[in-house]
């Protein structure tokens, strides 16, 4: 089969489609005939030896943490009733996805409704879980202003429409005017460009100089800083990513002085629990098969193309969740 290996750290010329040995299914686990493999921009830092959080694979490794596709073959004492079920899937271990076949636990299968596409249950394996735990956690009240980061991403897409249904009034930063015409589209109230000077003003002044009642902050770095800042007295500021390259770190009496309550990034291990992390994905796949969220799809790669899916990613160019087609 083919599949994409990282031979080392380093750029996307290091993403390497080669012929490999077929998988076989342990004990607990099934052979998935991948259809789409999501790309998350942290696969991208992985890739170059930079980590956010999770520990760093060694090289060689073929790359991918998530799947959709139908399941081939089962191991021994998994229910024989999944072959040949449309599912979508994290991967046994943290990578082993980009390529034809992926192995997977039984335990992390999630059927795909009928309604649904493979392409948007990909999208919505991960970012769709992370999405419904994030807007879980901040709280969000009816009329709050929400202020969602990366507002085009995979993820922030998703968060802008999960807030507006929160009932949430939501100001997306974006680095692109292709990227403010989606977020627009997905029902962001206002848009402002965080790559121009002055952004956080246009944010104080949509709210009625307050600042945002919740923050969701994917990117970290002096974006990170500046949307904390202007994080309303008594608000929310939910860290989730560090696109950047770091996380937002805020000293917790700065964050007393003000009133603001900082849910850092340690959130995400706590939504690390497949039974949880699994019923997640299945209520972002309901949602979507009902016409509440729509995951926003921008580039799809056929396998041979990953590291172009790369190049594009840390490019910024593409709205939406990158995903691979086998």
């Amino acid at each position: 089969m083919r599949a994409v290996w990282v031979t080392r750290f380093g750029g996307p010329e290091v993403l390497v489609t080669q012929e490999t040995a077929e998988p076989v299914a342990g004990p607990g686990q099934v052979v998935v005939a991948v259809e789409f493999a999501e790309i998350n921009f942290v696969e991208t830092q992985l890739r170059r030896g930079i980590s956010p959080g999770p520990p760093l694979p060694e090289p060689p490794y073929v790359s991918g943490g998530g799947v959709a596709g139908r399941v081939a073959s089962v191991g021994e004492g998994v229910d024989p009733g999944w072959t040949g079920r449309r599912v979508v899937t994290r991967t046994a271990t943290s990578s082993g996805g980009n390529a034809e076949l992926a192995v997977a636990k039984e335990g992390n299968l999630v059927p795909v409704p009928d309604e649904l596409g493979l392409a948007e249950a990909a999208a919505l394996l991960n970012d769709g879980s992370t999405a419904v735990g994030l807007v879980n956690r901040a709280g969000i009240q009816e009329g709050d202003w929400v202020l969602v980061e990366a507002a085009a991403g995979g993820l922030g897409s998703l968060l802008v429409q999960l807030a507006r249904s929160a009932g949430g009034r939501v100001i997306a930063a974006v680095g692109s005017e292709p990227k403010a015409e989606l977020a627009r589209k997905l029902g962001a109230e206002v848009v402002v460009d965080y790559g121009q000077d002055g952004w956080t003003d246009l944010v104080r002044t949509a709210t009625g100089g307050n600042g945002p009642d919740v923050v969701f902050d994917g990117v970290g770095g002096p974006i990170g800083r500046a949307a904390f800042e202007a994080t309303a007295r008594g608000g929310t500021f939910s860290v989730h990513g560090a696109s950047s390259g770091g996380a937002s770190v805020i000293d917790p009496d700065e964050a007393a002085r003000r009133g603001v309550t900082v849910i850092g990034l340690d959130q995400l291990f706590g939504m690390s629990d497949p039974a949880g992390a699994r019923q997640r994905t299945e209520r972002a796949l309901a949602a979507a098969a009902a016409g509440h969220i729509t995951p926003a799809i921008g580039g799809t790669y056929p396998l041979e193309r990953a590291s172009d899916a790369h190049k594009a990613m840390e490019a910024r160019t593409v709205p939406g969740k990158t995903l691979l087609m086998v």
